[in-house]
This record gives C-alpha cells, structure tokens and sequence, in this order.
C-alpha cells in the first residue's frame, strides 16, 4: 500500500507506504517537486521482489464527493470515500425548473450541507458534490475535461452512448478521480491506462472475461512531457489546427450593437513521429486576450516573444483558449431587420423578418437558424419563407425559420431570407408587455471574424517534412437582437 500527498501550495511532496511489512515514509525536496501541474496524473508502479507499491501524485485539492449525470432523470452516479443521498439533487431539480432554458442553470447551486456545481453540454447535465471548499472553477474545469474526455474515447457524448459503455465510463472515472483527488486527465494517458473501447476489444473481453484496463503504465508518465506519450510512429506525419471563434452579442431594435464579444479557440491533431518541438506564431498575436494554454505551452517564451512553443500530445488537444473583449475589434457579420407588433383591440399581429450579410468578407454564410420563444397568449404563426423552411410548435411558443445558405458575392440583396405573416393570439387576452427576442445561429467557413492569422508553423527535433494545415470558422454563440 502507498501513497502521496502534496503539502503546501506548490512543491513539497509526501510518499508514504508499506513493504514487506515494514511502514515508509520519504519527503521530496521543492526543487524536485516543479508545481502540481507537472505532478497531477503522475503514477509509478515500483516492482520489488514480490510486493508491489503504486505510487500516485495527485493535486491538494479534494475534487468532489461524488458525481450525477442525467437528462430528465439521473442515469449514471459515481461516488467517492462516501455515499451521498440522490436527494442532494432536489436542489438542483428545483433551479432547473427556475431557469427558462437548460443553460441558464445556475454552474454553482448552494445547499445546506453541499456545494452542486454543473456543466451542460450535449444535452447532459454534469453535476459534482462538493462538501469542502474548492475554487469553483477548478471543478467546472474538471467538470468539462470529463466530457472532452468521453467524446474522445467513445467519438460522441450521449446518455445512449454512456449507457453502452458503462464499464468504461466508471474506469475512466476511477484514474481521473483518485479518491475524490484529480489524478489522470491527459487523454494519452488515460488511453494507455484504460483502452478505448472497440468492436474486437469487447468481442474479446466478452469470451474472456478480461477489461480494458491496460497492463503496462503509461510511457509518458516518467518523461518530462507526461502529455506526450514515447515512441510515436506515424506513416504519414500531418499537423492540423483549427481556429475556431464563437460570437457572443446583443443587439438592440435599432441595431446597434450593445454588448459584442469572441470567444476562441486552437483545436490541433498533431500525427507527428518521435518527439517534435513546434513554434506557432501569429501576423497579430496582439489580438488574444485573456489567453488559457494547454500545459505543454513554454509559457516564457510567449510572454517575451508572443510565439508558441510547445512538444504537442499525440492526437487532438486543445492548443489554447482565448476571449476577445474589445467592441471595436468585433465585427457583426449579419443584421435582422425585423416588424413584430401586437395590436390591443386584435387577436392578429404582424411578423416579418429578413437576415442579410454584413462584413463576412466576401464568405458564404451557412447553417442559418432563426428561432425566437414567443409570448404564451401565441396560439398559433402562419409565416411565409422566402426560402428554407418554417416551423412553429404550440405547445413550447417556439418559432424556428431555416433559410438556406447564401452566397454573398451571388446573390443581390432583393433576394435576401425572408419570413413574413400573421400571429393568432388568444381571445380575449391582453397585449405582451414586450416582444420577442430573436436568436441567431449561423457559421462562416474559412473566416476569424476577430481577423486573427497564423502566419507560420515551424518544426525542430525531427528530419522529416510534415504536411501542415490551418482552417478558420465563425460560428454564432448567444446571439440575440431584441425587437
């Protein structure tokens, strides 16, 4: 038996443990310890004669007591060093039922006994139990690395596709989660320490009864660069990077714009052979604000010279995260003109709205879709498209329009998408007290609407040539105009 425990808020370091017998103790040094991101997910298995000690290194911070996952209803819990009541998620049923939609559930949820902190995505709720006071923000993280985690392993995150593969789930879950400790979260690692599951692996594990726990440890562990495992081979060594910005705005009835920001992120594949030093740099680096790196990033070296250098995980990272905040530096790529009025004296209101392009760059807009959450005295829409297609569903009061994608260099602006028609409302009821909001989404191939470019990729440490490639994308985020 053997453990470790990290004291202070850096670098000392305890291992303790018990052989043939005997109980031992070893204290490392700071100058050994670097910090805890360099030690959290560290595991090292020590082989002597017939007893085998286990080393982990993990973070000071206990994560969380236990976990749910659900949609409507709890389908999956993992717990750790305690049980906790599923009653603990009354709370956290009740601010669901508060918020009007899924994502304006609260992320931090107080209770008489617990902390609930949760993150939604792909239509899952993840929610973690906290009885000790933990930085918020360590444990959404955490919350999210999860989900990355499970789309990589299993290609997408869906309560069908957690259900069917259940074993592994709970596997995953014990390496990054030691006891309530963060311990593994790297994806080449967990890979090596628990297989991704596969139609010949589970045929196999079926007949034989074996898991997919794997029985080497991982080879990137004892390294300097854990994220990256050793002997890498590849026949055909490519590096892509995605530059993918999000556009969050509100824009008024007038069409000014109120509040505009970019949220962006690197996504890389790297299949490179051996162990690579790359340099990605920028023709205006000085875009990037509030930037979060991958930890394989030389942070120094972007402070000094605004270049990122950095030995790449094997397979898909994110590179880095960044937020762009300055109004003046966000352009809005498409306008609403839109007529939405109810009349006092009339159960019929008016409803026209036409989505043209604004500074796209000469790009084609594509996946456009209107929705807005009309006023519950709405019985029912009869709208007219002008292309694409419209649904209105009277039991939820939203309206959905999908025009198709438009060229903007094709295209003349008498063609612009456009949905008009009339309202019926309830007898007898009065005006709205104010009209519908209008959501946006769209995206736009080949463009970062912030105007960031990479200008070079460069490789050192290996011989070979590698083929290298970037692609651009916008996308809308929360973007809403009011009418």
């Amino acid at each position: 038996m053997a453990g470790l425990r990290l004291r202070g808020p850096l670098l000392r370091l305890e291992l303790w443990g018990e052989l043939c017998g005997q109980r031992w103790a070893w204290v490392l040094p700071p100058a050994l310890g670097g910090g805890p991101g360099i030690w959290a997910g560290s595991c090292l298995r020590l082989h002597l004669g017939s007893e085998a000690v286990k080393l982990r290194f993990c973070s000071s911070k206990q994560l969380c007591n236990c976990r749910f996952l659900f949609t409507g209803d709890i389908f999956l819990e993992k717990h750790w060093k305690s049980v906790v009541s599923r009653s603990v998620c009354d709370y956290f049923f009740e601010a669901q039922e508060r918020a009007t939609e899924a994502e304006n559930v609260p992320p931090v949820i107080p209770t008489p006994h617990h902390y609930l902190l949760n993150v939604y995505r792909h239509k899952i709720f993840f929610v973690a139990v906290i009885q000790t006071e933990v930085p918020p923000l360590f444990v959404i993280e955490f919350l999210h690395r999860v989900v990355d985690t499970f789309q990589d392993y299993f290609g997408v995150c869906s309560e069908v596709v957690i259900k069917d593969n259940v074993v592994v789930v709970y596997e995953v879950l014990e390496e990054m989660l030691d006891n309530g400790f963060p311990l593994a979260t790297e994806s080449n690692i967990l890979k090596e320490l628990i297989k991704p599951p596969t139609i010949l692996r589970t045929v196999v594990n079926t007949i034989t009864g074996s898991t997919n726990v794997g029985d080497q440890l991982p080879t990137g562990q004892l390294s300097v660069v854990p994220w990256r495992r050793t002997g890498v081979k590849y026949t055909n060594n490519e590096a892509y990077f995605d530059v993918i910005e999000e556009i969050d705005a509100i824009i008024d009835k007038s069409g000014s714009t109120i509040t505009a920001e970019i949220q962006g992120v690197i996504d890389a594949c790297v299949k490179l052979t051996g162990m690579p030093d790359l340099t990605l740099s920028f023709m205006n680096p000085r875009l990037l604000d509030d930037v979060s790196f991958h930890p394989c990033v030389r942070f120094k070296r972007w402070e000094s010279e605004r270049i990122l250098s950095f030995i790449p995980p094997d397979g898909n990272f994110r590179l880095l995260s960044y937020h762009v905040s300055a109004q003046n530096l966000v352009a809005i790529p498409v306008y609403v003109k839109h007529n939405i009025s109810f009349r006092d004296s009339s159960s019929l209101g008016r409803f026209e709205i036409t989505v043209g392009p604004k500074q796209t760059m000469g790009k084609t807009v594509e996946g456009v879709m209107v929705t807005s959450q009309m006023p519950k005295g709405v019985l029912n829409m009869s709208l007219t498209p002008s292309q694409g297609m419209h649904t209105f569903d009277p039991v939820t009061k939203v309206s959905s329009f999908h025009p198709s994608s438009w060229d903007v260099g094709k295209k003349t602006p008498q063609k612009l998408p456009s949905l008009k028609g009339t309202m019926s409302l309830q007898a007898g009821t009065s005006k709205p007290d104010e009209n519908p909001t209008i959501n946006l989404q769209f995206k736009i191939q080949q463009l970062a609407i912030s105007g960031l470019k990479v200008n070079r990729l460069d490789m050192y440490g290996e011989k070979y040539k590698p083929f290298k490639g970037i692609k651009y994308m916008t996308k809308a985020g929360k973007f809403q105009v009011r009418t």
